[in-house]
């Protein structure tokens, strides 16, 4: 696997080339430009710890970023971190505003049709969060209950493909907020933000919120770019799969105490 990054740019470097030489309007050059410029621009929403988090120096540090960082050591680039809200994080691709949407993305079917994603780095869940003493203990007992979620996530998403009554916030700390003030019944959120967020809640509350066990839905988590980029989509690929195979995304979520789900693994078996 060492040469793997180097064969790959290699490949995709000559098939740039003879792109060049004949219809000019087919050539991909998201790769070349990348690699010109010295950068991998990403744009992020950093509520989503541990994935993203904005730090108090204005800083933005996760899961996410330091899988990214070792991604462009090994495409010899710098990465460069752009924050948005995370509804406009897919439209902002088609703008060219950055290389790459990341933010605890799922890949879902639908979203395939307007962006292109790299293979999937986790397996991830959305999970659903009720103070402590809730009548509530899983996805059976939220048919007329009232759930918070954040904005253009696959939660809301779920909400509304299952009729489930939600309120939608620009930010996951207003859905969490949302449930502590009584306002919703239930929050749904990814599995390990909701652990990370319910955790730094309880240290500081004498009323308590709990991460329910059973999930709503498992979901693959990869990074987003713009629909013809296969270039730059296969050299990521290459990377992460690399750094997949030698343990180093597994590591990197160990780092911040989350559990890793290899995608390849079927988590309800």
């Amino acid at each position: 696997m060492k040469k793997l990054i180097a064969l790959v740019l290699a490949c995709l470097l000559v098939v740039s080339l003879f792109a060049a030489c004949g219809n000019k309007t087919t050539e991909d050059t998201s790769l070349q430009a990348v690699l010109d410029k010295g950068e991998l621009v990403i744009g992020t929403s950093p509520d989503f710890p541990p994935f993203e988090n904005l730090n108090d120096d204005g800083s933005i540090t996760g899961i996410e970023i330091d899988i990214l960082t070792k991604i462009c050591e090994k495409l010899g680039v710098t990465l460069m971190i752009e924050q948005y809200d995370f509804d406009a994080i897919l439209t902002g691709l088609d703008a060219g505003k950055y290389d790459l949407a990341v933010s605890g993305i799922t890949a879902t079917e639908e979203r395939k049709e307007n962006a292109l994603f790299t293979d999937a780095y986790c397996l991830s869940a959305i999970s659903l969060v009720v103070p402590e003493g809730s009548a509530i203990q899983g996805k059976d007992d939220i048919a007329d209950k009232t759930i918070s979620c954040q904005t253009g996530t696959t939660a809301e998403l779920y909400c509304n493909n299952n009729g489930l009554k939600n309120n939608a916030f620009q930010a996951n700390a207003d859905a969490q907020m949302a449930l502590t003030t009584g306002k919703v019944d239930v929050w749904a959120i990814d599995k390990l933000t909701a652990v990370d967020m319910v955790a730094a809640y309880n240290d500081e509350h004498d009323d308590k919120l709990v991460v329910l066990d059973e999930p709503l839905t498992y979901e693959p988590y990869a990074f987003a770019s713009k629909l013809g980029n296969d270039a730059l989509i296969e050299a990521i690929n290459a990377a992460l799969a690399e750094l997949i195979a030698d343990g180093t995304v597994k590591a990197l979520f160990e780092s911040y105490d989350a559990e890793y789900v290899d995608p390849s693994v079927d988590p309800t078996v």
